[in-house]
C-alpha cells in the first residue's frame, strides 16, 4: 500500500488532474486500516503542498475486509482518516452460516502471468493458467487437491507426487494416489479454441456437491476443531509463484 500502491495512485490522479478529471478517492482492504489510512491521509496532503492541486490532501479514503461493529470501535479509539466504510458480509449475512468469500483475480493477460501481491498472504493470488486434480487414498477419501501450470503432466495414479503448501516453504508432502480426479472444466472459453462442456442444471450441481461431501473424511466434516482441507501446488509451480513474487514485490528501505 504504502510502497506502491498509494504512489501509483497519486501519480495516476496528478495525470488525470492534468486532463481536467479528478480522481475519487482509493479503497483500502487489507492491513492495519487505521495505519495505512493515517499514512495516506499524510502522502495526499504532501501531494497538494508539492504539486498545488487543491483538495487533493482530502482525497476519499474507504476502508473494507470483512469489517463489524468490533472493527469500527477498534479503529475509532486507535484514531483514523477513513471517509466511508464498506460493509456487505457482516451487513447481509447471518454469523453462524457464514459467506464464502470468494473473488475473482487476474492470473494471466496476453499469455504473461499476473500476480495480485498484498501484505496479507491469504490474498496473494497464484499466477498463470493452471489445472486442479484431487488425489484419493487407499480408503477411498480425498488427500489433497493439487494444482499444476497448464503444460504440466497430469498427477498419475501409483506415481509419488510432490504437494507444496503455495506460501509456507516447509510444509510440504509426497502423496502417491490410488485415484486421480481432475477438477477445473472449462464451460466458458472466451476467445480460446478449447473445448467447452455444457454446465449441469443446478439440482445436479447440488447433487454432485453433496456427493462430493459425503466422500470426505469424517474429521474435515466434524462441527468442532475440523481438519482443513489441504490445497497444495506442484513443486513446478511452487519455484514460480515465488521467483515472480520477489520480482514483482516492491523492495523497502529504512532509514
Amino acid at each position: 500500500v504504502i510502497r506502491s500502491g498509494i504512489p501509483n495512485f497519486c501519480a495516476v490522479a496528478l495525470a488525470l488532474s492534468d486532463l481536467g478529471y479528478k480522481a475519487t478517492g482509493i479503497r483500502l482492504d487489507s492491513g492495519d486500516l487505521a495505519y495505512l489510512s493515517c499514512e495516506a491521509r499524510k502522502f495526499f496532503v504532501a501531494i497538494e503542498n508539492d504539486f498545488g492541486v487543491p483538495g487533493f490532501g482530502k482525497t476519499s479514503i474507504t476502508a473494507s475486509n470483512d469489517l463489524n461493529e468490533e472493527t469500527l470501535d477498534a479503529l475509532n479509539k486507535q484514531g483514523h482518516e477513513v471517509d466511508a466504510f464498506g460493509i456487505g458480509t457482516h451487513l447481509v449475512t447471518c454469523f453462524a452460516q457464514p459467506a464464502l468469500g470468494c473473488v475473482f483475480k487476474l492470473v494471466e493477460i496476453n499469455d504473461q502471468p499476473r500476480i495480485k501481491l498484498s501484505e496479507d498472504v491469504s490474498k496473494v493470488s497464484i499466477p498463470c493458467k493452471k489445472r486442479c486434480f484431487r488425489l484419493y487414498g487407499k480408503e477411498g477419501y480425498p488427500l489433497v487437491d493439487i494444482m499444476t501450470g497448464e503444460n504440466e503432466p497430469s498427477p498419475k495414479v501409483g506415481e509419488r507426487i510432490l504437494c507444496r503448501h503455495p506460501f509456507n516453504e516447509s510444509k510440504r508432502a509426497y502423496v502417491v494416489p490410488q485415484r486421480v480426479e481432475e477438477l477445473l472444466k472449462c464451460y466458458w472459453p472466451g476467445t480460446s479454441d478449447k473445448a467447452k462442456e455444457d454446465l449441469l442444471p443446478l439440482k445436479d450441481i447440488r447433487k454432485r456437491c453433496m456427493e462430493q461431501l459425503e466422500q470426505m473424511r469424517p474429521d474435515h466434516m466434524r462441527r468442532l476443531n475440523p481438519t482443513p482441507y489441504k490445497v497444495s501446488v506442484s513443486a513446478k509451480l511452487y519455484d514460480f509463484i515465488h521467483f515472480l513474487w520477489l520480482n514483482e514485490a516492491p523492495v523497502g528501505e529504512l532509514q
